[in-house]
């Protein structure tokens, strides 16, 4: 389990807790005496909250789909039920993670995704048009390292800045490293349409080891 994420996880419940603990009585003119927590408080704590789901699960999941809709607000609704709702999913989200249900999750869609990916890179080296075989592997490589650094707490930064970043905090060993090096400066090449620079057989060994290396992070 990716400690970060579990502190994050963590540190946003610890301020939900703080936040209902400034429900306050208001009283007004026009209707009874009210419940009522800070609206600002409230939507600061939600975008964070948003975010940390919807790194983890994705836009598409149960859990960030749940969250958005929690977060609207009902008829006649006071602010700290509204809260409390949102909170209630996000502790949802928050067991689920540490069951490691949620990452199960993400890479079995992550790994459907990148089989249609490199199932199209390997029908164009084997039509002869390696060039574009090249860069969708190319595409593939970097949304990976992107993933694997969302999970390491790294920045996202180019290519190799990542590689370097995940070596660092031993994601892979240095053999990984020098590999994911050469990869990508058959990626560069082509994105650049230097053909002169990298042959078919280039392009058909990295779509093998892209593919292997999913293998590897994704189970």
């Amino acid at each position: 389990m990716n400690q970060q994420l579990k502190k994050r996880f963590n540190d946003l419940e610890q301020q939900a807790k703080a936040i209902a603990a400034t429900q306050t009585t208001k009283h007004s003119s026009y209707e009874s005496a009210y419940i009522h927590i800070d609206e600002d408080l409230i939507l600061g704590w939600c975008v964070k909250a948003r975010h940390l789901i919807s790194t983890i699960c994705g836009k598409t999941s149960e859990h960030f789909k749940s969250f958005v809709e929690a977060e609207e607000s009902q008829s006649y609704e006071d602010s700290p039920t509204r809260f409390k709702r949102v909170v209630s999913v996000f502790l949802a989200a928050k067991e689920d993670f540490e069951g490691g249900y949620l990452v199960s999750y993400r890479n079995l869609v992550q790994s459907e995704v990148f089989a249609n990916e490199i199932e199209q890179a390997d029908e164009l080296a084997r039509g002869g048009y390696y060039l574009p075989a090249a860069v969708v592997a190319g595409v593939v490589l970097e949304t990976a390292l992107r993933d694997l650094c969302i999970q390491n707490g790294i920045a996202i930064g180019k290519l190799s800045k990542m590689n370097d970043d995940l070596a660092k905090v031993g994601q892979y060993n240095s053999l990984v490293h020098k590999q994911i090096t050469a990869l990508a400066g058959v990626r560069n090449s082509a994105a650049h349409g230097k053909t002169d620079e990298f042959q078919l057989e280039d392009v058909k060994a990295m779509i093998r080891d892209v593919e292997r290396l999913l293998g590897v992070w994704l189970n």
